[in-house]
C-alpha cells in the first residue's frame, strides 16, 4: 500500500488576492498520490506575541488551533511573500505564539518552504530568513527543489485564485513528489497534538 501523507499548508499573506494563497489553492491538484493537503487555521486575528498576555491570559483558543493542526500533519508547507527584506510580521507572530506551545509542533516535522512574490527573487529573502527560525525550532526543513515563484501576477488566473504557468506548476508538482519522499526518509514526526 502506498504511504499516505497529511499535510498542512500555511500561508503567509493575510491578503484575500494574494498570490501566495493561489499557490495555496493549487496545491491539491499537484500533490502526488498519497499525499493531502489542507490549509491550516488561520492567524489573522492572533493578538501580537507578549509573554506577559500569555502568562496573564493563557494561550489563545485561535493559536492552540493551528499548533495542533500543525502537530497532527505529517508535515507543512509554508507558502509566504517578502516583505522588506524578511518574512511578513503575522507569520513571524504566528509562528513565535506556536514556538511557545507545550510538545513545540514544529519539532522534528518535515517543512517545505514556497514563496511569491512581484518581484525577480520570488521571496528568496524571505525563505533565506525562514529556514533560520525553522533551524531554531529543529524543524526538518526540506531543501530542493526550491519553489520561488518570481513575477507572480503573470503565472496566476486572479479570478480563479490559481496557479496557471505551466514551468510553474510543474516546478511546484516536482517539489512535492521530492517532499513526498523526503517525508518517508525523514520520518512522519510524532504527533504533538
Amino acid at each position: 500500500m502506498a504511504q499516505q501523507y497529511d499535510v498542512v499548508a500555511i500561508c503567509g499573506s493575510l491578503r484575500k488576492g494574494s498570490y501566495n494563497r493561489m499557490i495555496l489553492n493549487t496545491l491539491p491538484e499537484l500533490a502526488p498520490d498519497g499525499m493531502t493537503i489542507r490549509e491550516a487555521p488561520p492567524f489573522g486575528a492572533f493578538p501580537l506575541y507578549d509573554a506577559d498576555l500569555r502568562e496573564t491570559g493563557g494561550l489563545p483558543d485561535t493559536v492552540t488551533a493551528l499548533g495542533g493542526a500543525i502537530g497532527a500533519a505529517d508535515a507543512v508547507i509554508i507558502i509566504t511573500p517578502e516583505y522588506n527584506y524578511s518574512v511578513p510580521g503575522g507569520l513571524k507572530n504566528a509562528i513565535d505564539w506556536v514556538s511557545r506551545l507545550p510538545n513545540q509542533p514544529f519539532a522534528n516535522k518535515p517543512l517545505a518552504l514556497q514563496s511569491a512574490s512581484v518581484g525577480m527573487l520570488g521571496g528568496a529573502r524571505a525563505q533565506y530568513h525562514m529556514r533560520q527560525t525553522m533551524v531554531f525550532l529543529e524543524a526538518l526543513v526540506f531543501n530542493r527543489p526550491e519553489v520561488l515563484v518570481s513575477v507572480a501576477k503573470s503565472k496566476v488566473d486572479e479570478a480563479r485564485g490559481v496557479v496557471t504557468d505551466e514551468p510553474t506548476r510543474e516546478v511546484i508538482k516536482a517539489q512535492l513528489a521530492a517532499f513526498a519522499q523526503f517525508i518517508d526518509r525523514v520520518g512522519k514526526a510524532p504527533s504533538a497534538a
